[in-house]
């Protein structure tokens, strides 16, 4: 592609994240929106901020279309984004691709092998990287800073109740594709994915699972757990923890690493993993890091770090061979591999 023309983007998928992807598209010079696709009418989608953009009903409509486009953004439900991925790569476009990548290794490695025969890009949306604080602390981890690692413990606790689950008043069902084992695939692929890449990034694999699952407070809301205790060991050394639920009562507790290090300790807290609460690392002084982006926020809940738009910069750089993919299908696999791990222990 030449560096000058502007890459072009239809995006699948027009709820709250398809239109964040849309809204950034629009905000980058190197990225044109020609088309959006949802199975809802535009009437109920809330998309009159994007009137360049040609609505499509369908994924196939839309991909026999004669309409000229380079990426395909998914944002659709989790247990779709293999067959639009595969679809969107058979019509040579690259994808990006919502976490999570797919909901089986199995899936993630369809979508690799096809990417490697059409000679496409595969980007994996994991924008908690971007946040001053986990660009801090993978900084200091391959410095060797914290010398060799000891003990890693992740926190999640969010709330997710029925304002998000939404239930059917008479059968208590979820009357969306949040909670259903098909669509969703269960509480870590969609609330804590981010968080599992944090640690495979940091970290890199885990061995030795073991799991304790289970669901407090959505029974009747949800196909499957709510909570889990699980514990591993790094294949670099090391052991650690993940403890989450979606159990916590009326809003979002925490989401917090703590390392214990041979050179000292840390721990980034908050919300969403956005702020050094404590570092204490032998001959370091902690910087000064930038103030972390909000998270995106949906009412009555809040997500992650919107930092989608570092996603676009990084995709633009990419196509027009100006730099590496910051998160590719491999890690988007890895992240993928794990959960399914840690869901058969």
């Amino acid at each position: 592609m030449v560096s000058n023309e502007k890459i072009k983007f239809a995006v699948i998928g027009c709820g709250h994240i398809g239109k964040r992807h849309a809204s950034m598209i629009q905000g980058n010079d190197g990225c044109e929106l020609v088309a959006l696709c949802d199975v809802k009418p535009r009437a109920e989608l809330g998309i009159d901020a994007y009137p360049e953009a040609k609505l499509f009903s369908s994924i196939d409509e839309l991909l026999k279309s004669d309409l000229a486009f380079d990426v395909v953004s998914i944002a659709t439900p989790n247990g779709f984004h293999e067959e639009q991925a595969l679809k969107a790569l058979d019509r040579n476009c690259h994808v990006v691709i919502e976490k999570p990548m797919a909901l089986t290794k199995a899936g993630c490695e369809k979508i690799i092998f096809k990417a490697l025969h059409k000679h496409k890009q595969v980007f994996c949306v994991m924008q908690n990287r971007y946040s001053p604080p986990s660009e801090w602390l993978k900084n200091i981890i391959e410095e060797g800073i914290l010398g060799k690692i000891y003990m890693v413990q992740i926190n999640c606790y969010w709330n997710r109740d029925d304002r998000y689950y939404k239930p059917d008043t008479k059968t208590g069902r979820p009357t969306t594709w949040h909670g259903t084992k098909e669509l969703d695939g269960g509480t870590l692929f969609t609330q804590f994915s981010h968080f599992i890449d944090l640690m495979y990034w940091y970290f890199g694999d885990i061995k030795n699972i073991n799991a304790r699952l289970k669901d407090f407070s959505h029974q009747n809301i949800t196909d499957f757990e709510d909570s889990g205790f699980v514990s591993f060991d790094f294949v670099e050394g090391g052991v650690g923890s993940l403890n989450y639920s979606t159990a916590i009562w009326d809003k979002n507790l925490e989401s917090s690493i703590t390392v214990i290090a041979e050179n000292g300790s840390i721990k980034v807290g908050g919300q969403y993993m956005n702020e050094v609460e404590y570092c204490h690392i032998k001959n370091y002084d902690m910087p000064v890091l930038k103030e972390s982006n909000p998270p995106n926020d949906y009412g009555p809940y809040k997500g992650s770090a919107a930092n989608h738009h570092y996603i676009y910069e990084n995709i633009v750089d990419v196509i027009n061979g100006k730099g590496n993919i910051t998160t590719n299908a491999l890690e988007g696999l890895k992240v993928v591999d794990i959960i399914e791990r840690i869901y058969h222990s």
